[in-house]
């Protein structure tokens, strides 16, 4: 459920009370850690913490007039989710997060970086304050750009092997 509102306070005012109990709990941990450079504004129709243009003029690599994403929090049809970008494409940083959330003994519901949950008791605070807070813009910047030249190379890597004509075809033509 995306919404319209152009401003979190909007948004916020939107929601149901209990989901916006939860949610502005979620959103204080983020705001009390989030490392200088990332700017909150409302993405995707939810909240969202981004590297704004002035630091990262190249924006997000699906849509460059966008900020790059850094986290988004917001409140669907069935639960409330945390969009973690900086999980999405790091596998020892989702098996860290993963491991600390469960250690709290709650309940964890992930996908590739998408934390859902139903209500605030479900959610370790102090495990996406230490997550937020270890991610300084540079450092983020630099897994992205990383990530985006790994599937750069992959491509270009895919497109290669598919324009080489295999052996076999080749043999096939030669008798």
């Amino acid at each position: 459920m995306q919404s319209s509102a152009k401003t979190v306070q909007q948004y916020l005012k939107e929601l149901p009370a209990e989901r916006r109990e939860a949610i502005n709990a979620v959103r204080g941990v983020i705001l009390a850690n989030l490392p200088k450079g990332y700017e909150e504004c409302m993405s995707y129709g939810m909240i969202g913490y981004v590297v704004p243009h002035t630091i990262y003029p190249q924006g997000y690599q699906c849509n460059p007039k966008l900020p790059l994403p850094f986290v988004n929090l917001g409140s669907q049809k069935n639960h409330m989710s945390l969009h973690l970008m900086c999980c999405y494409g790091d596998p020892k940083l989702k098996a860290w997060f993963e491991k600390a959330w469960k250690a709290t003994g709650k309940k964890f519901d992930m996908g590739g970086g998408c934390v859902r949950f139903k209500k605030l008791e479900d959610v370790p605070l102090e495990v996406i304050g230490e997550l937020i807070a270890n991610m300084p813009v540079d450092a983020y910047i630099g897994r992205v750009e990383k990530a985006f030249a790994q599937n750069a190379k992959a491509r270009a890597a895919k497109k290669t092997a598919k324009a080489k004509p295999s052996k076999t075809s080749s043999k096939k033509g030669a008798k």
